[in-house]
């Protein structure tokens, strides 16, 4: 512990900026925005600060003993010896920096010395052949190169896989605390600042202009570190050569097409003229780029700590408003296959959008406070995330979709399909487009990374719940040991318990959820009256060792309607979906995507909900807790939760290209048109197979 409380004194010595006539006592104990940024409200901890305890570290090891520890030997062509982050003729674009941003937030939280290892030479390479002028990255071929199936060798001046090596790289240094990483990136941002004006961010692709708030995120936190007010003359250079996302997402809502929807690459190109930025937004079918939205959403905040103006704020609430309205689905993410496109619950859900969601929704918190973003963040985490990759994490799907019966290289849905030829679906290592399975790494990891926070006032904030510990310094710089017992999102109660070194006063800042109503805090025994501002209960007051809170947040039974008046049945945090048990079958054929798993339904899967048990889910549903001993909880066996709920069966909603469209017709029947059943449903994220829309019939 006392080695964690150096590395953390040190993180925060070298890293903090404040006034100089500020009072000491006032001075945060971990790295704040400089002025003229924002004060955030709060404030990152230094990677390996968090330690994930029962299901959640079981998540983690495997990650660890799959893919995400051993890709390297899985997929060696593209993240071996050859890669050009590696020094290597080889891939020199995204997919190496991408598994790297995952593996190295997992080896320092775990502390695994062997995965550390795995990481070091993709840092040392980085650091240690850095051009004289600044430029950082695999060196550039003098004459593009032969192409090679399966690689990306071009492009490797292109600004976009620079931003992913940035994120690792600012990584590295707030678990190690290494100076080579400073001098690195500030020469490199030198570097950007005279290269961009004549070869702007979508010079060599489109990506690093869509992406860009990940390359503008990195130049403020250099900034806070070594005030050199260059980086803000970067930081304004970058937002203006990023695609325009704050006016996009506050355009009104459009229904005509200001680009032709079915012509996919005319709208991978920028700029746009003016028409068409003023006509474009979210609520366009057909639209942008799922994975770019994904990474574009924190763009608008992460400027809006230099220009500090509400609307960057309203713009991102916006976006996430009219994504859910126009492509969403229940389990918090959205119909893009790769392009939008709308509500249809068999549309794909990449797993880039969802890893890359989640890490916007992570940024923007620690800037705004703002508990809509936790919440969705939430939503996301215990319901997409869990269900897209088998339980030993060796395969996943590239895309997901909220009702999805049986996955064989004959399921159809995608308008793009990007000649995956049936593969989007299926569960594999390189099924789909391999993106994902360099990608997918960074959700779990960086979850953890965001459990807990410190605050702006000197305390300490929690605002996703999973087991947990944490260590680090409070009050007026005495250390604490915070550890989280609870079975949530399954269960409804949190459990903290406090050890300080030494009695100490701090705020203790708990995210009511929005789902919840009349939660209560009780600290060692006694019910705590506290008043939750914007969804905050901050709890200030002196702390001894041993001192416990309980936060119990109750779920109730609701359900809202999606895609064709279809319902979903939600409880608390989570979406609940049809159980439908799957035979996964081996297929290799003998192509690019190499072995796959289909998954084949050996349960009835085609029920409607009944209209008069919606009124009174309370009496209509059965909530029946599994007992459940905290070990790893998503797949059917394991599902610590299950609702019963009647059901009809509906004959005529069949399999078509093996998707489960919805049938042609329903709502009022008599009620001889259907046998009423007891059918189950558990949490999304235990499931592969699902219905989680279901059409609703009147039987009264």
């Amino acid at each position: 512990m006392k080695k964690l409380v150096l590395t953390t004194v040190f993180i925060a010595l070298v890293a903090f900026s404040c006034k100089e006539n500020e009072v000491q006592d006032q001075r945060p104990h971990y790295l704040q925005n400089r002025e003229p940024l924002l004060q955030k409200p709060y404030l990152e901890l230094p990677l390996g600060t968090i330690k994930p305890k029962g299901w959640l570290e079981d998540q983690l090891f495997r990650m660890r003993d799959g893919m995400t520890g051993n890709l390297d030997e899985i997929y060696a062509e593209v993240v071996g010896e050859r890669n050009g982050w590696l020094g290597g003729d080889g891939d020199g674009w995204e997919r190496g920096p991408y598994w790297i941003d995952g593996l190295l937030p997992l080896a320092y939280i775990l502390g695994d010395q062997k995965l550390i290892s795995k990481v070091r030479p993709w840092i040392e390479w980085t650091l240690n052949n850095q051009a004289s002028n600044g430029y950082l990255g695999p060196v550039p071929f003098e004459e593009e190169p032969k192409y090679e199936p399966g690689l990306q060798r071009g492009m490797r001046k292109d600004w976009w896989p620079k931003m992913v090596m940035l994120k690792i790289l600012q990584q590295y240094y707030t678990a190690t605390g290494d100076e080579r990483v400073i001098t690195a990136l500030t020469n490199y941002f030198r570097y950007q600042l005279k290269e961009l004006p004549e070869t702007p961010l979508d010079n060599w692709s489109l990506w690093a202009n869509r992406r860009g708030g990940d390359n503008l995120m990195v130049v403020y936190w250099l900034y806070n570190i070594t005030g050199d007010q260059f980086l803000l003359e970067l930081g304004d250079l970058l937002f203006e050569q990023t695609f325009p996302w704050t006016r996009i997402f506050l355009n009104d809502e459009n229904y005509e097409d200001p680009v032709n929807p079915w012509h996919y690459s005319q709208l991978q190109r920028y700029p746009f003229d003016e028409g068409e930025i003023k006509a474009l937004t979210v609520s366009k079918i057909g639209g942008m780029h799922c994975v770019n939205f994904a990474q574009g959403l924190k763009q608008p905040v992460i400027y809006y700590q230099k220009d500090i103006d509400s609307k960057y704020v309203d713009a991102v609430k916006k976006a996430l408003m009219d994504v859910k309205k126009y492509h969403g689905q229940p389990q918090g993410m959205y119909g893009g296959d790769e392009p939008l496109h709308g509500t249809n619950p068999l549309q794909g859900i990449e797993f880039c959008s969802v890893a890359e969601e989640m890490f916007s929704l992570e940024s923007m918190i620690t800037i705004t406070g703002d508990m809509f973003f936790a919440d969705q963040l939430e939503k996301i985490t215990y319901n997409a995330l869990p269900a897209q990759t088998t339980d030993d994490f060796t395969s996943r799907q590239y895309f997901q979709a909220a009702n999805q019966v049986k996955l064989t290289d004959k399921l159809q849905v995608s308008y793009q399909t990007n000649g995956h030829m049936g593969t989007d679906y299926v569960f594999g290592t390189l099924s789909g487009y391999p993106c994902c399975t360099t990608n997918m790494h960074q959700s779990w990891p960086k979850f953890v990374q965001n459990l807990w926070y410190a605050t702006a006032d000197r305390g300490v904030a929690a605002f996703q719940y999973a087991p947990s510990e944490v260590s680090l310094l409070v009050g007026s710089g005495v250390e604490v040991r915070i550890t989280e017992e609870t079975g949530f999102p399954f269960r409804d109660e949190v459990k903290f318990t406090i050890d300080p070194d030494q009695p100490v006063q701090f705020p203790l800042h708990l995210r009511i959820p929005q789902w919840t109503e009349n939660a209560s805090v009780f600290i060692n025994g006694k019910k705590w009256n506290v008043e939750a501002e914007n969804r905050i209960a901050v709890i200030d007051r002196t702390w001894e060792s041993g001192d416990q809170i309980i936060l119990k947040i109750p779920m109730k039974l609701k359900y809202d309607y999606w895609h064709d008046f279809s319902v979903a049945i939600k409880r608390g945090p989570l979406v609940y979906s049809l159980k439908v048990r799957g035979e996964m079958k081996e297929k290799d054929r003998n192509d690019r995507f190499g072995t796959f798993h289909e998954v084949h339904p050996l349960d009835a899967w085609n029920y409607g909900l009944i209209m008069e048990d919606l009124s009174d889910l309370g009496s209509s549903v059965q909530v029946i807790e599994n007992e459940w001993d905290g070990s790893y909880p998503w797949n059917l066996e394991n599902a610590p939760i299950q609702l019963k709920i009647r059901g009809v069966k509906v004959p005529e909603w069949t399999l078509y290209n093996d998707a489960p469209v919805f049938p042609a017709f329903w709502g009022r029947h008599s009620k001889e048109d259907f046998q009423k059943e007891e059918i189950t449903l558990v949490p999304y994220g235990c499931t592969m197979l699902r219905i989680t829309e279901f059409p609703v019939y009147d039987l009264r």
